[in-house]
């Protein structure tokens, strides 16, 4: 079972998240640093999230991410100040 897998979460989701993983392990092993893999991963999911989807679509799920980055959905680590 994969670290970040819950309870009932799809399996495709799960090896996505694994072979996503593998490949920034990859890249950093390679000497690229962490914010260039970062930018080449968002790159792409938008991209590919517009020819799916369409950019209102993708327009619409970016502003979302404002609010729950603020939230600190996605910080792993809190840090004092």
């Amino acid at each position: 079972m994969s670290p970040f897998q819950k309870a009932g979460e799809d399996d495709d989701n799960i090896c996505a998240l694994d072979l996503i993983l593998a490949a920034w392990d990859e890249g950093m092993d390679s000497g690229l640093a962490p914010e260039q893999m970062a930018y080449a991963a968002l790159f792409t999911a938008l991209t590919d999230l517009v020819g799916l989807y369409g950019e209102p679509a993708v327009q619409k799920l970016v502003n979302g991410l404002e609010r729950r980055v603020e939230n600190g959905e996605f910080t792993l680590t809190r840090r004092t100040q």
